[in-house]
């Protein structure tokens, strides 16, 4: 890659970042592309040098923070540990991103109302390879006899959707820390898989 390509895919991954926060701040619907550009200190039209439109700098943020997501979900699942603690792991990082990164995350959960059709396979695609990575663990914990022998599938969709509806309710000032909310569902939703042998 030329230094000027390389220049480019900084500016491109900057801008990204930028989107992402204000989206995860107001909300994708309320973000507007001259926000974007006002706390890059870009005019609006330079933005439209590295995105076709405003649906498009929206499916980039998706898609950057969902690599992210399979990335270090991936490592988790590489580690050479129990299958307990790797998917209690799993379930904190994943708690991380429905908090941290509310908005793009919660595209994961209904991409089909954000993504027009063209948009919307490689988004499947990807979110399926994110939830392999708990279905490869489960599926590892009941070979090993550390889980119960159970339906990984429906066990791996009741945990996801569990901890995706935390961004219905919390809130930063609320009761509980993320750290605590974090220990509190890792302990009941291993309940779902652990042995009581």
């Amino acid at each position: 890659m030329k230094l000027a390509e390389k220049k480019q895919q900084k500016k491109k991954e900057e801008i990204i970042l930028s989107a992402v926060k204000i989206m995860n701040r107001n909300g994708s619907k309320k973000t507007t592309m001259e926000q974007i550009a006002a706390e890059l200190l870009m005019t609006k039209g330079s933005l439209y040098y590295y995105f076709k439109n405003k649906e498009d700098l929206i499916y980039q943020c998706h898609e950057m923070v969902l690599s992210r997501a399979i990335e270090d979900i991936a490592q988790i699942y590489q580690d050479e540990r129990s299958c307990e603690d790797r998917l209690k792991r799993m379930i904190h990082k994943h708690i991380d991103y429905a908090i941290y990164e509310k908005e793009t995350f919660n595209m994961i959960v209904r991409p089909d109302q954000t993504f027009a059709s063209k948009q919307l396979k490689p988004i499947v695609d990807k979110r399926s390879m994110y939830s392999s990575y708990f279905d490869a663990v489960i599926k590892e914990g009941i070979a090993s006899k550390e889980f119960e022998s159970i339906d990984y599938r429906m066990v791996r969709m009741m945990i996801l959707g569990a901890m995706n509806w935390i961004q219905q309710w919390y809130k930063a000032n609320g009761s509980k820390s993320v750290e605590e909310i974090q220990e509190i569902y890792s302990t009941y939703l291993l309940k779902l898989v652990k042995s009581n042998n």
